[in-house]
C-alpha cells in the first residue's frame, strides 16, 4: 500500500519510524489529487505550495524529536473553517470573490500546531444548509461508491475526499448529521463531539445552538487523535466548555465487554430500508459477541425531533446568515435563498415550543443514559439517495418521506441534546452501498465512545474497505 493511501494512524507511525517523510507523503497526497479530484470534485481549493512548507517544517521536527501529534499528516478542512490564505466560499458563489483569510480558525490553528499538513479545502452543501451534499452552483463532490448516488452533506467534500484516499483525516461541521451523513454515506468514521468540545471560532455559523465542528476519518482510532488535537476551550469561542482535554488515544483499549447499549427500537425501527434494518440487526449481534449487552429503551420525544430541528436550524440561520451575507443574499442559489425564507416565518411561539421539546428529549435521553452507557441506532434509516430526489418510499410498508427528513431523521435529534455521537460504517448492500452504525453517550464522554467504536472496529473490517474512487459510473 502507498504512503498516501495508509490511515492516519498507519502514516503517523511510518512517518515517526522514518520509514517516509512528510515531504514525499505529501506530494503523494498532492499528486493523487491532481490524478482524481478533476473527477471526484472534493476540493474547492488545493494549497500545494503551504502544504510542502508545512510538510518541510514537519520533517524537520520529526529529525529534531519535537514533533506534534499529527506532523507530516495531510488533512483537509471543510471550507466553512477559516484558512489562512485561501478564500472561504462556504460553499456558495455568494462568497466566491472574498479576499483570502488572513488567519486559521482555532480548530485548524490547532491542527497547524500538532503539524498537521493542510492540502486544501473541501467543497459542501451551500452555506451548509442541507445533507445531501447536492451543490448545483459549485459543484457535487461525487460518492465514491456510486457516482449516481448523492455523497451526504453538508460536509460532502471532506467525506468524498477521505473515502476516496486523497487524504487520511479531514474536519467537517455537523448541525443536523453533517458530518456523520457523509460518514455512513461514504463508508467513513465520523464523529459530532459534545456542544462546547471543539471551539466553532473562525466557522461560519449555521444554527448556533446546534453547531458543532468534528472530524472524520477512516477508523475511531484516527478519531481519537484528531480529536486530541483540536478539542479544549478557547477564549474567541464562549460557548466552548471549560474541561480538560483527556488523553482519547490511552482510552482506546476498552473493550466492549459488559458495555450496556440501549437501542430505541421503536423509533428507528419504525421507518428503515430493509438492508440497513439487517446490517444493523447484525452490528448489534457483533456488538453482543464481543461483549455488550443490549436493551430496548424508549424515547418517546424522538417521534417531534424532526420539526424541532427544522424549526431551529431556519429560524437560527436566518438570523445568523443574515449579517454573514448582507449584501451578497442575491447571489446565493435557489435552495438556500427559499430556506433563508421559510426562516423568516417561524415564529418566536413555534421557536420556543421547539426548545422546550429539545428539553424534554434532552432530559429522556439523560435518563436513558443513566441505566445504559451508549444509545445504538442506524446513522441513517436509509441508503444514500439517488441525486435529485426529493421524495422516498422506504421500508416494507412504503411509507413516504421527504428526503432531508428521512436523511436526518436519526442523527438530528443528537444535535439538539448536543450529546456526542459516532458514526461507523457497520456494512454493505449487495451492491457495494455502505451503511453506517450510529454510537451516542453523555456529554463529554468522548473517550468512552471512541473506545467502544474502537472495539467494534476491531471485531469487524468493514471500515477498512475501499471504494473504486468513483472512477467508472453506473
Amino acid at each position: 500500500m502507498s504512503s498516501d493511501e495508509r490511515s492516519l494512524t498507519e502514516l503517523r507511525a511510518a512517518l515517526r519510524r522514518g520509514e517516509t517523510t512528510a515531504v514525499e507523503v505529501t506530494e503523494a497526497c498532492l499528486a493523487r489529487i491532481q490524478e482524481h479530484d478533476r473527477e471526484l470534485h472534493a476540493f474547492a481549493t488545493v494549497a500545494g505550495d503551504e502544504a510542502r512548507a508545512a510538510a518541510r517544517a514537519a520533517d524537520r521536527a520529526l529529525s529534531s524529536g519535537a514533533a506534534g501529534a499529527l506532523a507530516g499528516v495531510p488533512v483537509a478542512v471543510k471550507d466553512l473553517f477559516l484558512v489562512r490564505g485561501v478564500v472561504r466560499t462556504n460553499g456558495s458563489p455568494a462568497f466566491a470573490d472574498d479576499a483570502p483569510a488572513i488567519a486559521d480558525a482555532t480548530a485548524v490553528a490547532r491542527l497547524r500546531a500538532a503539524g498537521a499538513v493542510i492540502v486544501g479545502t473541501t467543497h459542501l452543501h451551500e452555506l451548509a444548509f442541507g445533507p445531501t451534499g447536492v451543490n448545483p452552483a459549485l459543484g457535487t463532490p461525487l460518492n465514491p461508491w456510486d457516482a449516481d448516488l448523492v455523497p451526504g452533506g453538508s460536509s460532502s467534500g471532506s467525506g468524498t475526499a477521505v473515502a476516496a484516499r486523497l487524504v487520511p483525516a479531514a474536519l467537517g461541521t455537523d448541525t443536523g448529521g453533517s458530518v456523520r451523513i457523509p460518514s455512513s454515506f461514504c463508508g467513513l468514521t465520523g464523529l459530532k463531539p459534545t456542544y462546547g468540545r471543539v471551539s466553532r471560532a473562525g466557522i461560519t455559523p449555521l444554527a448556533w445552538s446546534l453547531d458543532h465542528a468534528g472530524p472524520m476519518a477512516r477508523s475511531a482510532a484516527d478519531l481519537a487523535v484528531l480529536l486530541g488535537v483540536i478539542a479544549g476551550h478557547d477564549p474567541a469561542d464562549p460557548t466552548s466548555a471549560r474541561l480538560p482535554v483527556p488523553d482519547y488515544e490511552a482510552a482506546l483499549g476498552t473493550g466492549l465487554r459488559g458495555l450496556r447499549l440501549g437501542v430505541p427500537r421503536d423509533f428507528c425501527m419504525r421507518v428503515i430500508e430493509p438492508p440497513v434494518a439487517v446490517a444493523f440487526e447484525r452490528a448489534l449481534a457483533d456488538l453482543r459477541a464481543a461483549g455488550a449487552t443490549v436493551n430496548d429503551i424508549t424515547l418517546p420525544t424522538l417521534a417531534q425531533a424532526g420539526p424541532a430541528l427544522g424549526a431551529t436550524i431556519l429560524a437560527e440561520a436566518a438570523v445568523g446568515l443574515r449579517a454573514a451575507l448582507g449584501e451578497r443574499r442575491a447571489r446565493v442559489g435557489i435552495e438556500a435563498h427559499v430556506y433563508l425564507e421559510l426562516g423568516k416565518i417561524v415564529t418566536g411561539p413555534q421557536y420556543l415550543a421547539a426548545q422546550r421539546l429539545r428539553t424534554r428529549l434532552y432530559v429522556e435521553m439523560a435518563a436513558a443514559l443513566a441505566r445504559v452507557d451508549l444509545l445504538a441506532t442506524p446513522a441513517s434509516v436509509v441508503l444514500p439517495p439517488s441525486i435529485g430526489a426529493l421524495q422516498l418510499r422506504i421500508g416494507e410498508g412504503e411509507a413516504e418521506m421527504g428526503v432531508i427528513e428521512a436523511i436526518a431523521r436519526m442523527t438530528g435529534p443528537f444535535n439538539l441534546t448536543g450529546l456526542p455521537a459516532l458514526a461507523l460504517p457497520c456494512g454493505f448492500t449487495s451492491r457495494g452501498i455502505p451503511i453506517g452504525l450510529q454510537l451516542a453517550s453523555r456529554p463529554f464522554t468522548e473517550a468512552a465512545l471512541l473506545a467502544a467504536g474502537h472495539a467494534y472496529q476491531q471485531a469487524t473490517d468493514f471500515h477498512t474497505r475501499r471504494p473504486s474512487r468513483g472512477a467508472e459510473r453506473g
